[in-house]
């Protein structure tokens, strides 16, 4: 019978940690679930654990994604180095990438383990989402990325009650006030409006069909203090691995701030023009280690809402003991 476990929980959780050791008792394959270890040479600053491992290339997929898996400790992990740090990269992109892998470890006997802190995939790939085939907008995603939140979060709020009301008084006051989730309402209000297109048919063929009770979703949580003082530590330790070392060779590979995924993605965002101004270090890496906190907080706020997470406090004695022990049962015994 075809399983998937699902590991999620906000960042600096040790959730792939867990993964592999669940992985390698139950014979298990990891797919990763973060949004930004997608990209290749973004190592470092994303915490991919892959520095003596060899990516080996797995022809499921034909086009444009680079699918295959690093061995680490002996577990097989996917959806690592897809694409380049300048391409858009899409949740469909990654349900695209993620059925045929998943599929292919069934096949061979295996137990997938989805593991990441991306809620948004996780959820496109095991519900399907109804505006997963609704490409972004990049042209109004760059026109409202240097603007300040404070100015695009009402501009956002006008555009998109003028295109679709009923859609904006249905958001509830969290998703009025963040322009991420603003932006993809008007992208989808748009789309929506200008055809008929059927996108919940199309969905259908682009999600996992696995019944419930075949999918255990773990989550991994910590008290915020307790979560704050890991990630702290946590960007001290990407610190010394060479973050700038690796910032600066992605640069010079000509991906700039600009025009890839470096000017939005934690760790490196930060450092935008500290390479050519008198910005001063510990003023970035205080921000960095704050903009990580925020982070966590939206990953909560996100995975709360999911009632079916059997959630484990990292903080508690024997909490992988517990998590293996509800993983057996549910996998072995049923």
């Amino acid at each position: 019978m075809n399983k998937l476990l699902v590991i999620c929980g906000p960042t600096a959780t040790g959730k792939t940690s867990l993964g592999i050791k669940l992985a390698q008792k139950f014979d298990g394959e990891i797919v990763n679930a973060d949004s930004r270890q997608v990209y290749r040479g973004m190592d470092v600053g994303t915490g991919k654990e892959v520095q003596n491992s060899k990516f080996k290339i797995q022809s499921l997929r034909k086009g444009k994604y680079n699918i295959g898996y690093y061995s680490i400790s002996g577990v097989r992990v996917w959806l690592l180095d897809i694409v380049e740090p300048n391409y858009r990269f899409s949740v469909a992109d990654y349900v695209n990438c993620a059925v045929p892998v998943i599929t292919d470890i069934c096949m061979r006997g295996k137990l997938p383990i989805l593991v990441g802190g991306t809620g948004f995939y996780i959820k496109a790939l095991i519900d399907g989402i109804d505006t997963i085939g609704i490409e972004p907008d990049w042209g109004l995603r760059e026109r409202f990325q240097s603007a300040s939140w404070r100015t695009k979060i009402p501009k956002l709020q006008e555009f998109l009650k003028r295109i679709d009301i009923e859609r904006f008084n249905r958001m509830n006051q969290s998703d009025k006030s963040n322009p991420r989730r603003l932006i993809r309402a008007i992208e989808i209000a748009k789309k929506v409006q200008s055809t008929s297109w059927r996108i919940k048919v199309q969905n259908r063929e682009k999600r996992l069909n696995l019944a419930r009770e075949n999918v255990l979703v773990v989550g991994l949580k910590a008290p915020y203090k307790t979560l704050y003082k890991r990630i702290d530590k946590r960007v001290e330790k990407r610190l010394k691995q060479g973050l700038l070392r690796e910032i600066r060779k992605l640069v010079g590979k000509g991906y700039t701030f600009n025009d890839s995924v470096l000017g939005t993605t934690l760790a490196y965002r930060e450092w935008r023009g500290y390479f050519k101004s008198d910005k001063l270090k510990d003023e970035i890496i205080q921000k960095w280690k704050y903009d990580e906190h925020h982070y966590a907080r939206r990953q909560m706020t996100w995975f709360r809402k999911e009632k079916r997470i059997n959630w484990f406090d990292i903080a508690a004695d024997n909490f992988p003991q517990n998590v293996e022990k509800l993983a057996e049962e549910w996998y072995i015994n049923k």
